[in-house]
C-alpha cells in the first residue's frame, strides 16, 4: 500500500460516519490551517444532482482553451483519489502528483491533531492548500453532496454559483421531495452573486428562484433567461447577449446539450472567457471518463464480443436512467444493434426507478455486485428489482462473466451494443480492469 492511501485510510477513520453534513468541523480545521479558503483563486461553484462533472468538465475545456490557468475540484474520483484534484499547468491541468498529495495530506493531517472529521471535510482543506499554494486564474469547484452544508461551501464569494439539473438522490441526507432536495442544492446561492441554473423540473424552479431573490442574487435560468438547441447537427445557444452557434459537444447523449447550456451560460454571465472561438474550442476538445464513455481497448474491451460496442456510464438515479436511455435509444435509431446493460448499485439509490427507463429498449440484464463496497446490493436482489421495472435479468459473479455469457449463449448480427452502469464505483473497477484510468 502507497503512502498516500494509507493516509486516506486513516483519515477515513477520524470521524465514525461517512457523511454528515455540517462545516463546523472543516471551518475549525481551515482556521487552524491560516484560511486557505481565502486566497483562492477566482472560484466558479457548481451543484446539482446530475452533470456537475460534464459541466466541471465543459467549463475547464473553454476556459483552458481561452489561455485560463484552472485548477479543477470533483468527486468521487473512479479509480485514484488523485482525479479529485487536477492543478492548473502549462498547456492544461494535470492530477496532483502522488508525491504533492502525500505532503499536503500529512500537513493537513498534523494541524487536524486527530480531531473528529470527515474523509471529505480533510480532504477537502488539503485540495484548498493546494489549490491557494499555486497560482491560478479560475477554481472549477465541485460540490461533494447538497450544497448548503457541504463543505465546498465555505467559498465566501464565487463569481458564480451553478447549479446543474436537480432530481431526487440522496434522500437520506437531502430529504425525500423535490423541493427539499433543492433548497439544499441552492444552498450555495450567495447575495449578489450571479445564479446559473439549468432548466428545473417541478418545485426545484420555484426554490432556486426564491432563494436567488432573497439573495439579491441575479438569475440566470436556462429555459428563461438563455436557451439551447440543437439544429442541423450544430449547436444553438442564444441569452441576453446574443447567440452562438457551436459544434455540438464532444460528450454523447442529448442531455449533454443542457450541460452544455449550463456551463455556457456561466462562461458568459462570469466573462471569465473572452472570446466565443473558446466556447467552440472547449466543446470540442472536453472529456469527462465515465460518463457515456465508450471503451474501445484494453483488458475488459478484449473480454467482450468480437465486435460488440462498450459503453461505461456512472449514472445511478432515476433522473440519470432516464437520459442515458434516451442517449442510447438515440443510437439505436442511427445504427441498430441490440442492446444489452450490465448493472451494478448501492443500497442508497432506487435500482426500480432506474430501470425503468430501460424497458422496451434493453434486451437482457446481468447485475454484479460492485466489487469492495460493502453499500453494493446483491447481484440477486439487483436481478429481482430489474425484473419488477419488466426486464429480462439475471444475477452474474461478474463483469467478466456477464461479457463470458453473452459471448458464449447469445448470437446476434449485427454484434451487441453493451451498457456497462449504474454506478460510478462499478464503472472505476471496470477502468482499472480494463487498464484505462482517467488521467
Amino acid at each position: 500500500m502507497s503512502a498516500t492511501s494509507r493516509l486516506l485510510e486513516r483519515m477515513a477513520a477520524l470521524h465514525p460516519k461517512r457523511i454528515d453534513l455540517s462545516l463546523n468541523r472543516l471551518e475549525r480545521l481551515l482556521d487552524a490551517l491560516g484560511h486557505p479558503e481565502a486566497r483562492l483563486p477566482t472560484v466558479v461553484h457548481i451543484a446539482g444532482t446530475n452533470g456537475k462533472g460534464s459541466v466541471c468538465a465543459m467549463l475547464r475545456a473553454m476556459l483552458e482553451a481561452d489561455g485560463k490557468a484552472v485548477h479543477v475540484y470533483t468527486s468521487p474520483h473512479l479509480v485514484r483519489f488523485n482525479e479529485r484534484i487536477r492543478l492548473a499547468a502549462p498547456g492544461g491541468g494535470t492530477l496532483v502528483a502522488d508525491e504533492a498529495l502525500t505532503e499536503v495530506l500529512e500537513r493537513v493531517e498534523a494541524v487536524n491533531g486527530g480531531e473528529p472529521i470527515t474523509f471529505f471535510e480533510i480532504t477537502t482543506a488539503a485540495a484548498f492548500v493546494l489549490f491557494a499554494e499555486r497560482p491560478a486564474d479560475v477554481l472549477v469547484l465541485e460540490t461533494g453532496l447538497g450544497g448548503r452544508l457541504d463543505a465546498t461551501n465555505v467559498v465566501a464569494r464565487p463569481a458564480a454559483s451553478v447549479l446543474t439539473s436537480i432530481g431526487i438522490d440522496h434522500v437520506g441526507f437531502l430529504g425525500p421531495t423535490l423541493a427539499e432536495i433543492a433548497v439544499e442544492k441552492a444552498g450555495i446561492i450567495k447575495s449578489g452573486v450571479p445564479v446559473v441554473s439549468a432548466p428545473q423540473k417541478g418545485d426545484a424552479s420555484a426554490v432556486i428562484e426564491r432563494q436567488a431573490a432573497r439573495a439579491r442574487a441575479p438569475l440566470h435560468l436556462g429555459g428563461m433567461d438563455w436557451t439551447i438547441g440543437h439544429e442541423n447537427g450544430r449547436l444553438v445557444f442564444e441569452d441576453e447577449g446574443g447567440l452562438l452557434d457551436l459544434p455540438l459537444p464532444r460528450l454523447p447523449g442529448r442531455h449533454q446539450l443542457t450541460n452544455a447550456g449550463v456551463a455556457i451560460a456561466a462562461a458568459r454571465v462570469t466573462d471569465l472567457v473572452a472570446a466565443p472561438s473558446s466556447i467552440e474550442a472547449g466543446m470540442t476538445a472536453v472529456d469527462w471518463p465515465g460518463r457515456m464513455q465508450r471503451l474501445t481497448r484494453g483488458r475488459i474491451v478484449a473480454a467482450a464480443p468480437p465486435d460488440c460496442e462498450l459503453w461505461l456510464d456512472g449514472g445511478h438515479n432515476a433522473d440519470a436512467g432516464e437520459v442515458v436511455a434516451a442517449a442510447l435509444a438515440d443510437l439505436e435509431e442511427r445504427v441498430p444493434r441490440p442492446l444489452f446493460l450490465i448493472a451494478g448499485m448501492l443500497s442508497t439509490k432506487d435500482p426500480a426507478a432506474y430501470f425503468r427507463a430501460f424497458a422496451g429498449l434493453v434486451r437482457h440484464v446481468f447485475t454484479v455486485r460492485v466489487p469492495g463496497n460493502d453499500a453494493a446490493i446483491e447481484a440477486a436482489a439487483l436481478a429481482d428489482a430489474a425484473q419488477d421495472a419488466d426486464l429480462s435479468a439475471e444475477p452474474v459473479g461478474s463483469v467478466r462473466t456477464a461479457l463470458r455469457l453473452l459471448s458464449e449463449t447469445w448470437r446476434f448480427e449485427p454484434p451487441p451494443r453493451i451498457l456497462i452502469g449504474g454506478s460510478l464505483y462499478l464503472v472505476g473497477d471496470v477502468l482499472a480492469q480494463n487498464g484505462t484510468p482517467p488521467t
